[in-house]
């Protein structure tokens, strides 16, 4: 009787700490802005949606890429911009040659250990949970972006700290460096390529309404953002 009163003390204690934790999403005192990971010298905010813990933050891992506008401000604000082989840690060829061989499930790319680029499987299951839990259809990027930041009106309530900013992308012509599209689109490289010469990515942009379809492929040689999932 003492050993069952003792472990039935033992139980409500560890429950009574798992409430009052808070880096714990079921707690009722969670802070999802105390949930981080460091990585290269830097330290990016996480947030638990449903059962999947994504970065809140593009990255900024100066393995290569570029900062929007060679600013370095502006990879603060929104992250660095990576080609897709760079994204993906692959030979810079793969930019130009299939390299589906060479693609894990998960793939972590560039990203911590433990952490891996998102497939589109993976975006499609965070927007069906955000759209499930809010009791609407269509609405998940609005609920995914961030408050501040977008042109034309075009900010979201940033409901689940997704907190999804419009970081553009960079591109090269004639060997040209060359930026766009920053304050109007977000672009995030998938773990998948398309062809050759494309890849898979999602994208957010100041409207609603996406068109064109907001999964599609584009060439790899361009920059976009990186946000990291945990495996």
């Amino acid at each position: 009787m003492v050993l069952a009163l003792f472990i039935a003390f033992l139980f409500l204690g560890c429950a009574e700490a798992e409430r009052d934790n808070p880096q714990d999403p079921k707690a009722s005192n969670y802070d999802p802005s105390l949930i981080k990971v460091s990585y290269g010298g830097r330290t990016y905010k996480i947030v638990v949606i449903g059962s999947q813990t994504w970065m809140a933050e593009n990255l900024n891992y100066e393995v290569s890429g570029e900062c929007y506008g060679d600013d370095p401000s502006n990879c603060a604000t929104y992250g660095r911009l990576y080609d897709w082989a760079t994204a993906m840690n692959l030979p810079s060829s793969c930019n130009t040659s299939t390299c589906s061989d060479q693609i894990n499930n998960p793939h972590r790319g560039i990203c911590p250990e433990g952490w891996h680029l998102p497939s589109k499987a993976e975006w499609d299951a965070l927007e069906s949970y955000v759209e499930r839990n809010s009791g609407c259809s269509g609405c998940s990027e609005f609920r995914l972006k961030a408050t501040s930041g977008w042109n034309h009106e075009g900010n979201g309530t940033d409901n689940y700290g997704f907190s999804a900013l419009p970081g553009g992308y960079s591109g090269c012509e004639a060997c040209d460096s060359y930026f766009d599209d920053v304050g109007d689109y977000g672009w995030w490289w998938l773990a998948s390529e398309h062809n050759a010469t494309g890849a898979s990515h999602r994208f957010m942009y100041h409207g609603f309404g996406l068109s064109p379809p907001a999964f599609s492929s584009r060439p790899k040689n361009l920059g976009f953002s990186v946000r990291c999932i945990k495996d």
